[in-house]
């Protein structure tokens, strides 16, 4: 079962153009689900895992309910039965298998969240955190505005080149998911966090070593290489920290921020759907519950009536 997966891995690599973000989580999945088929014994020896055709429907249900068990959330056990259901889905269509066994499990029902985000109060004050005093703090200050003046994937952030700003015009072409680009506008403190930014990018570069040294990239971290989203997220961490009164705040907050003042400012649903990224509108669409809550709160206080 083991070389299957390879081969379904290198389909997605390869035929699919997945993200390698979406390739690692796929790949994480389907090592558990190996994980739980034929554990390790004390010593850390695998047991024999079954022959794929000996994998039903029972056994996929058995480990969602050990999942369940395990206090696994209820989007990471959808997750992962979506990554068993494409697996055996190419497994069909190779005819290693008849029965797509995954399609025979029910997706958990999962709660709908409401998505965070900061007031512009509070996003102003978050994105002028950063030290200007300091390399980093320019480099912090520079993805921060452009993630909230754009809206960006974290993902998406880290993938930016030099050579996808557009100064001139104030665009920044961004690759999204399946490799899809887009072209998204942004505004000037952006544009002079950006270029402030770019007056210490090089001392960055050059702590890498010149093999390793990556000229392209936009963001660079510390070693001189491409920041990766962990760094992102341990960067949006520490100015959490900083910043008083602010909790749960992740990176992707202030691309939900971006979306929801702009709704509030009475942009088009569809215009913040291609500024996202978002292939369905029905995934921009959540957005509006967001306003809408806004609005009962406003109309709850402010109407006599209410």
């Amino acid at each position: 079962m083991e070389k299957l997966i390879e081969q379904f891995l290198e389909h997605l690599r390869y035929e699919r153009n997945v993200s390698a973000h979406t390739l690692r989580n796929y790949a994480s999945d389907l090592q558990q689900f190996l994980d739980f088929l034929a554990p390790a014994d004390a010593s850390g020896k695998r047991r024999m895992l079954p022959e794929v055709t000996e994998v039903d429907h029972l056994t996929i249900r058995e480990w969602m309910g050990e999942l369940h068990n395990a206090q696994k959330t209820k989007s990471s056990i959808a997750r992962k039965l979506a990554a068993l259901r494409t697996f055996f889905q190419f497994l069909v269509r190779e005819g290693t298998v008849e029965l797509n066994p995954a399609k025979l499990v029910s997706t958990p029902r999962q709660e709908k969240k409401l998505p965070k985000h900061l007031s512009i109060e509070e996003a102003i004050r978050f994105i002028e955190t950063p030290d200007l005093e300091t390399d980093l703090g320019k480099r912090d200050r520079a993805m921060l505005e452009l993630m909230y003046a754009t809206g960006v994937r974290v993902a998406e952030l880290t993938t930016l080149n030099l050579a996808d700003v557009d100064f001139r015009n104030q665009l920044v072409r961004v690759t999204g998911k399946r490799r899809k680009q887009r072209i998204v506008p942004f505004g000037d403190p952006a544009a002079e966090a950006i270029r402030n930014y770019l007056t210490v990018r090089d001392k960055f570069l050059f702590n890498a070593p010149v093999s390793k040294r990556d000229d392209e990239a936009l963001f660079l971290n510390y070693q001189g290489t491409r920041i990766t989203t962990r760094s992102v997220g341990r960067m949006v961490e520490k100015y959490i920290r900083i910043c008083a009164g602010m909790h749960n705040i992740s990176p992707h907050a202030l691309r939900h921020s971006f979306a929801t003042h702009l709704l509030d400012s009475g942009a088009d649903l569809r215009d913040i759907q291609e500024l996202l990224g978002h292939a369905r509108l029905s995934t921009t669409q959540v957005y509006t519950h967001v306003s809408m809550e806004k609005l009962v709160a406003v109309y709850d206080k402010a109407h006599p009536k209410a």
